[in-house]
Order: C-alpha cells, then sequence, then structure tokens
C-alpha cells in the first residue's frame, strides 16, 4: 500500500479494523487482515485479542515464527490468558515442537478444563510424539549417571526455533541431492496425496540440464527454484510422517468408515424427527407461495430415503409415495402438468403395490385435478368416479360429487351433471355445510339451465342466492343474481313461447271444427244433387226413347200403306184407326204410363177379343 492509502486506512477506529480484518480472514484474503491487523495494534499497542489473531493470520499463511512472535506477546501481561496459550500451542505444533506445545495444551486446559480444542490439542501431540519416537511401554528408563534438565531459558530458546530449509549451493550440482533415505514409492504417495504429482514433475524438470541453467528477470537460476521445492515436500514429508504415519491413517481410516456405518444406521427417533420436520417445511414453502423451493426439498428428502433400508423406515413405501405427491402438487402450482401427472402416477403405481387404500384413493384424486386443469374433463371424469367408493366421509363425497358434475356441465351433458349436483347437494345438507350446499345448489341451477328448464333454475339459485347470504359471500351473490336474471328472461320467454302455442293450437282446433262442418254441408248437397241428376237422367232418356220409337212407328205406318195400296185400296178408315189405337196403346204400355180408360174403350176391347175368338 501507499502513503496516502495507509494515512486513509488510519483514519478509521479499532473496532472497524478488527471487525474488517475478521471478515476479510473469514473470506480467505489473508494478507489483507494481516494489515488490518496491524493498522489496529496502531491504534492500540499491545492488545492481546489482536495479536492473536494476527497470530492465526501468521500461521495460515505459513510464517510460523512471526506467529509465535504474536503468541507469546499476547502472553506478555496475562500468563493465563487462554486464548494467547493455545495460540502458542499451536504455532510450536505446526513448527515441529509437540513437547513444547503439550506443554502450553495442559497448561490451557487446566485453566479451562471444558474446553475441547485443549483436550484435542493434548491428544494430537501424545499421537505425533508417538509416532515420532515410539510408545512408552517400549522404552526402558535406566539411573545411570547424572541426568541433565534443560533449563527454562533454553526451553524458550528451543520454542522459538523452527524448521528451516536448507538449501544447497549454488555451486552445487543439482543432480547430486544430499544422501537421503530411500522412502517406499507408495508411503511417499499417502504422504504427500495430490502433492505427489507436483513432485514427480519437479524431479522430472530437474532432470533438464538446459532448463536447471536457465535464470529468470531476477537473477534466480530455475535449478534452484526447483531444489527450493523438492526439500519443502521432503521436510513436510518428514512433518506429516511425524504427525501421522501411515497405519495411524488407516485406523483413523477405518474409524471414520465406522463412524459413518454407525451414522447410517440412524435411531427411529431421529429418522422420525427428520420425515416430520422435513415433511412439514415441504407443506409449509407450497402454502407459502414457494413451489420451485418445495419441489426442490422434497426431492432431496425422496432421493436421500431411497438410499434408505425397510429397516431404518418401516413406512418406507409409503413415505415415497407421499414425497411423489408433494412434488406432484408443486408441479401442478407450477404449471408443469405432464410432469405433475407422472409424479402422482407413481404415487398411485407405489400404492397400489403396496395395497395402501387411503394412499390410492390421493392419488386418484390428484390425477383428477390435474386432467381437470388440463382440459381432458371426461378423463378427469373416470378417474375421479373410480374414486368414489374409496370416499369415506359426506364432506369428501359432496366434494366429488360436484367436480364430477363441473366436468359432465363443460362436455355439454347438462343431465349428467344436474344427477350428481343433486347427489353432492344432499351430502352437503347431510353433512350441514353451508358452503358446500351453496356450491351444488348453483351446479344444479347451471344444469337446469342447460336443460331449458328455467323455473327449477329460478328456484334453484334463490335457495343458492340465501345461502351466499348466510355465509356472507359478496362476490357468490353478485354472480347467482346475474344468473337468475338470465334464468328469469329464459323463464319469461318460455312462457310466451307456451302462450303462442297455447293460441296457435286453439286456433287450429277452431279452424279444424269449421271444416268439419263444411265438409258435412257439402256432402247433404252433393248427394241431393246426385239424386236430382240420376232423376233427370232418367227422364231424359224416357224422352228420347219415346221420340224413337214414335218416329219408327210412323216409318212403318207409311210403309205399310204404301204396301197396302196395291192390294186393298181404299181400305177401311176403322181399320186403320183401330191400328193406330193398338200402337197408341202399345206405346203407353212401353212408356208405364197408364191413362184413365173409359167405359166405351172397356166395351170395345171386349168386343174385339171376341171378334178375335171367333174364327172369320
Amino acid at each position: 500500500m501507499g502513503d496516502s492509502e495507509e494515512g486513509e486506512t488510519l483514519r478509521g477506529t479499532f473496532p472497524s479494523f478488527m471487525a474488517e480484518g475478521l471478515m476479510l480472514s473469514r473470506r480467505g484474503e489473508l494478507a489483507k487482515a494481516l494489515n488490518c491487523y496491524s493498522y489496529a495494534l496502531q491504534l492500540q499497542v499491545g492488545d492481546r485479542n489482536c495479536l492473536v489473531a494476527r497470530s492465526k493470520c501468521y500461521l495460515r499463511l505459513g510464517d510460523t515464527e512471526n506467529a509465535l512472535k504474536d503468541a507469546e506477546a499476547s502472553l506478555q501481561n496475562d500468563k493465563e490468558f487462554t486464548k494467547g496459550l493455545y495460540q502458542k500451542a499451536e504455532a510450536l505444533y505446526t513448527m515441529g515442537d509437540f513437547e513444547f506445545a503439550l506443554v502450553y495444551y495442559h497448561r490451557g486446559h487446566r485453566l479451562r478444563p471444558e474446553l475441547q480444542k485443549f483436550k484435542l490439542g493434548i491428544q494430537k501431540c501424545q499421537e505425533a510424539i508417538e509416532n515420532s519416537v515410539g510408545s512408552p511401554s517400549s522404552v526402558k528408563l535406566e539411573n545411570r549417571g547424572d541426568l541433565c534438565f534443560l533449563s527454562r531459558q533454553a526451553e524458550s530458546k528451543k520454542a522459538k526455533q523452527k524448521l528451516q530449509v536448507k538449501f544447497p549451493q549454488k555451486g552445487a550440482r543439482y543432480g547430486s541431492r544430499q544422501q537421503e533415505p530411500v522412502r517406499n514409492e507408495k508411503t511417499e504417495r499417502q504422504l504427500l496425496g495430490e502433492l505427489y504429482i507436483d513432485k514427480a514433475f519437479l524431479e522430472k524438470l530437474l532432470k533438464d540440464e538446459d532448463l536447471t541453467k536457465s535464470t529468470t528477470k531476477q537473477g534466480v537460476t530455475v535449478g534452484d527454484m526447483i531444489q527450493e521445492g523438492l526439500s519443502y515436500l521432503d521436510t513436510r514429508t518428514d512433518f506429516w510422517q511425524q504427525q501421522k504415519p501411515i497405519y495411524a491413517r488407516i485406523r483413523d481410516r477405518k474409524l471414520v468408515l465406522k463412524r459413518w456405518t454407525r451414522e447410517q444406521k440412524r435411531k427411529p427417533s431421529e429418522v422420525a424427527r427428520y420425515i416430520l420436520k422435513s415433511m412439514e417445511e415441504i407443506d409449509m414453502l407450497l402454502t407459502s407461495g414457494c413451489p420451485e423451493r418445495s419441489c426442490h426439498k422434497a426431492e432431496q428428502v425422496l432421493k436421500k430415503i431411497q438410499g434408505w433400508s425397510d429397516d431404518e423406515v418401516p413406512n418406507r413405501s409409503e413415505l415415497l409415495g407421499n414425497l411423489y405427491s408433494c412434488i406432484g402438487n408443486a408441479q401442478i402450482e407450477m404449471g408443469h402438468m405432464g410432469a405433475a401427472l407422472q409424479s402422482h402416477r407413481l404415487d398411485l403405481d407405489i400404492a397400489r403395490e403396496n395395497n395402501l387404500t387411503d394412499t390410492i384413493s390421493r392419488a386418484l384424486d390428484n390425477i383428477g385435478r390435474v386432467y381437470a386443469r388440463m382440459g381432458s374433463f371426461q378423463e378427469a371424469i373416470d378417474t375421479w368416479e373410480e374414486k368414489i367408493p374409496l370416499a369415506k366421509s359426506n364432506l369428501e363425497k359432496t366434494w366429488l360429487f360436484h367436480e364430477i358434475g363441473r366436468c359432465y356441465l363443460e362436455i355439454e351433458k347438462a343431465a349428467e351433471a344436474r344427477a350428481y349436483g343433486e347427489r353432492s347437494l344432499a351430502c352437503a345438507e347431510e353433512e350441514g355445510d353451508i358452503e358446500w350446499q351453496l356450491n351444488a345448489g348453483v351446479l344444479v341451477a347451471q344444469a337446469q339451465v342447460k336443460l331449458q328448464d328455467f323455473q327449477s333454475a329460478v328456484t334453484c339459485f334463490e335457495k343458492a342466492l340465501e345461502k351466499a347470504k348466510r355465509v356472507r359471500n359478496d362476490v357468490a351473490q353478485q354472480a347467482i343474481i346475474i344468473a337468475l336474471d338470465e334464468a328469469n328472461k329464459g323463464f319469461i320467454k318460455d312462457l310466451k313461447e307456451e302462450r303462442r302455442l297455447e293460441r296457435l293450437r286453439e286456433l287450429r282446433e277452431f279452424e279444424d271444427e269449421e271444416e268439419e262442418e263444411e265438409e258435412g254441408e257439402g256432402e247433404e248437397s252433393s248427394a241431393q244433387d246426385a239424386v236430382e241428376g240420376e232423376t233427370g237422367q232418367k227422364w231424359e232418356a224416357t224422352v228420347e226413347k219415346q221420340e224413337e220409337e214414335a218416329a219408327e212407328v210412323a216409318q212403318g205406318g207409311e210403309n205399310q200403306v204404301a204396301d197396302t195400296e196395291g192390294a186393298e185400296q181404299g181400305g177401311s178408315e176403322e181399320g186403320a184407326m183401330e191400328d193406330v189405337e193398338r200402337e197408341a196403346e202399345g206405346e203407353r204400355g212401353e212408356t208405364g204410363g197408364q191413362p184413365e180408360r173409359t167405359e166405351e174403350a172397356e166395351k170395345e176391347d171386349d168386343s174385339g177379343s171376341l171378334s178375335q175368338d171367333v174364327p172369320g
């Protein structure tokens, strides 16, 4: 930092520098945090908490010497400052002075036995010492000669020592490294872990003489840099070998595996508590309008429970079905109908496999809702009708019948909609639920409107309006009033139509009666005309016949006169007259006429007959 930046920074206060340093340290920006702590110490020189904080930064940066100095400075005024004791022990342990670190861990534990960090420090120091020199049971101490003990001054000097990396001189050959004990490659790989690849890469670079002889801009040869890195890795290998050897790593790995296995076998109470808490959280997220988070949480719990056995979760199948149901409901709220349908079908499959009646009913209910949302009303009807035998309470039946009737109304099947609406209304009345009585009544009225039964629809709408007023549902009241007005208009229209049809019917009946009367009079007149016509025809025929016969007689008389003129000239006039009279009488006989006969004529007839009987 420049002087101007430092001046601006120093304008802050001690607490602000401390807070900023803590925040930067948590972020991992250790260099900036170190500067903040240094500025804070300029404002309050010797603050022990700030010294401990800066010591932690130094230790994390690998500067163990400055870390130890700050830790000792924090103990200058108070030797029993537990934070300073712990920080000094940590610095000594990192430097490899396990014995001195153990001393300060014990001091802190004696002052604050409730702190777990001192117990862990004692344990890890003891393990590191045993890993370095062996178990104490394998060492026998003998009292031979005088025993010399290190003084406190020597201890303090020893505490200030640090692990120093000795680099080879520049004149030394890079290929000829110091004689070191040959390590097993497998052991070294286990100790270094991921750093083993880096070490192998550096050793490969070290074999390239041209590269090792080259120099950087600062005048440092690449060989020196490679040798420095290899020496650091060797030193850390020795440190990790002392701190935790291979057999200790294997033992820890087994302990971790055992602990993991033990954790996997959870107690039933812990499993039940976790499941209950998770389900409550899922429901809360869904009801609070966060379907995405609810779905994500349900999927996490589902994945976790799928990894558990039936022994750990006795009702595992039922729980999986519940989670699929929760996921499906969340997907409905998100508008993902296809995925929701698939989730609810999985719930239904699990329920049928395990013969869970309640779960089957719930899954059918949800599947029907998805179909109805998608507009597949016939599929929704089929699904909900399958659920009818599983419905237990009247309230559930009320809802179910209402939804089925609503779907029938959507597909223009008003008769079925009215039937299911009446069933829903009956269940709601039996349950005593006014809200559902209102809904079912409106459904029945709407179906009756579709069926053109406006009078019944008006009655149902009026009853529904009363129930809406009882529950104080203003929205329903307004909707029912509008529907009632339309039904009344339809009812009035029907009345007018009925009256018009009735008038037309009466008019037709009157016209039919008049036509029947006219037809009767016509038949009588036609019969009379027919009789008169027949009489006239007969009379005309008689007259014509008489005229024809008279003409024939006249012709015959002329012919006879012509014939008899030659034989009998001047025949008697009386004979001719008789012939004429006989012909006239014959004509009268033929025509049916019978003129009145006089006594003289009768006598003449008698005398004529007598003369015919007597031969001439």
